[in-house]
């Protein structure tokens, strides 16, 4: 089972979170905590594999959840942080995947979207609606002087591989991309596994990063 810690300053909506992620997935809940320092001490006391984190929390010296998460650096990889919001602002995806958070999701996601997030995360994978993505592809996006890197790099693929690259990187599963193309999920993974290997990559979080980067997506 994951090992989760909650960081909100809403009771209610901790205990909302808490009570979809132990419904729907194979989630242990480790620890609360309400603004900055308390998330930066439990997070090291508890040691949680995911950090699922409130982007606006009060405490520490003013930066919110960007600030947990820089100051919980030195944990990574074994503990991962994914950002939750109200807030859909490019400066509020962009400021916490700056300081290292691996996905972002609103507070309008369901249950089972949000185990899925909290479970890819762990995975090593980038957890972001396609809206959300395309903020962190803007942010991170490539000078003229990587344009031809990028196309000899992208040349290693074939159209198929580009395909299934730009959807992973926008954060789709495996599942949700065989269905856009109409193949399988073997297929898929398949092909992602060829892609991660021509392009010397570790996995689907390093894969959105490297898109990212050169602004594919």
């Amino acid at each position: 089972m994951l090992r989760v810690l909650v960081v909100d300053d809403h009771p209610l909506a901790r205990a909302g979170m808490v009570g979809e992620l132990q419904r729907v997935g194979e989630i242990e809940i480790v620890g609360e905590a309400h603004d900055v320092d308390s998330a930066v001490r439990a997070a090291h006391e508890l040691g949680p594999d995911i950090v699922l984190l409130d982007v606006h929390l009060p405490g520490g010296q003013g930066g919110g959840g960007a600030e947990v998460v820089a100051k919980c650096q030195d944990l990574y990889p074994d503990t991962k942080t994914l950002a939750i919001s109200v807030s859909d602002a490019a400066k509020d995806v962009v400021g916490v995947v700056r300081a290292g958070a691996r996905g972002y999701v609103t507070k309008d996601v369901t249950g089972e979207k949000l185990a899925d997030a909290v479970t890819r995360v762990a995975d090593g994978d980038a957890a972001f609606s396609a809206r959300l993505a395309g903020f962190v592809l803007d942010a991170f996006g490539a000078s003229k002087d990587d344009v031809a890197e990028r196309d000899n790099e992208l040349d290693r693929l074939s159209a198929r591989e580009q395909e299934v690259m730009r959807l992973i990187a926008r954060g789709l599963s495996y599942k949700e991309v065989a269905s856009d193309l109409f193949i399988s999920v073997k297929t898929v993974e398949t092909h992602v596994s060829a892609v991660l290997r021509k392009l010397q990559l570790s996995n689907r979080h390093e894969l959105a990063r490297w898109a990212a980067a050169r602004r594919i997506v």
